[in-house]
């Protein structure tokens, strides 16, 4: 497994467990925990990627993980 493979694999885990149990949660409590699991995980999004994630994740929408991989490993948006 690459470097691209480990961290789409730690984003997967921290979208897969917030998305699983705040769907109805406030956004602020979807970025506690999105902060929190991307922490633990080691892996870092800009506040534009985070802000973007949670705001999916509260709407129900899927996240696309190949392109967040992809923007956070450029440095870039979603």
């Amino acid at each position: 497994m690459d470097q691209h493979d480990a961290r789409r694999a730690a984003l997967k885990g921290v979208i897969e467990r917030v998305t699983s149990w705040q769907e109805t949660a406030p956004d602020d409590t979807v970025q506690d925990e999105l902060d929190r699991g991307l922490a633990e995980a080691g892996v870092t999004l800009t506040q534009e990627q985070k802000d973007d994630v949670v705001q999916r994740i509260s709407a129900g929408d899927a996240v696309d993980l190949d392109e967040l991989n992809a923007a956070s490993e450029a440095g870039g948006p979603a």
